[in-house]
C-alpha cells in the first residue's frame, strides 16, 4: 500500500484505481480507549456487524451509536444502523459515513478469522 509519490493526483489515481484487498486496509477505524489498551493496536478494519460511535459530522449524527450494516468498498463509505436521512418521496436510507469519522466501541468476534487477526496483531 506504499506509494512513492507526494503528488496529489497520483495519490487519487492511485485511491480511485486501488485493488479490493487494499481498500479494505484503506476501511479502517479507531479503536476506542479501553479495546486499544485491551489489543495493543491503534485501528482495525471496519467489518459488517462492528459497534461504532460517529465522533466526526454533522451535528445531528456526532455522538450516535450503531451497528455496522454495510461496508461500501467502491465509494469508501460505512452504513450505520439508527443514522439514516428521509428522501422526498418518504422513504429512509442510510447515510453514507467515511470510516476516519467513526470509533469502534464493540469488535464482532463471531468470525474466527478475525479472531486471529487481532490475535496475531496483540503480539
Amino acid at each position: 500500500m506504499r506509494m512513492s509519490s507526494k503528488k496529489p493526483k497520483k495519490q487519487r489515481k492511485f485511491l480511485y484505481n486501488a485493488p479490493l484487498h487494499l481498500r479494505h486496509k484503506m476501511m479502517s477505524a479507531h479503536l476506542s480507549r479501553e479495546l486499544r489498551e485491551k489489543y495493543g493496536f491503534r485501528s482495525i478494519p471496519v467489518r459488517k456487524g462492528d459497534k461504532v460511535r460517529i465522533v466526526r459530522g454533522s451535528p445531528e449524527i456526532v455522538g450516535k451509536e450503531g451497528k455496522i450494516a454495510e461496508v461500501d468498498l467502491k465509494h469508501y463509505r460505512v452504513y450505520v444502523e439508527g443514522v439514516t436521512r428521509k428522501k422526498v418521496d418518504g422513504t429512509e436510507i442510510f447515510r453514507p459515513i467515511h470510516p476516519s469519522n467513526l470509533i469502534v466501541i464493540d469488535l464482532d468476534m463471531s468470525d474466527e478469522i478475525r479472531s486471529k487477526i487481532i490475535e496475531r496483531r496483540s503480539k
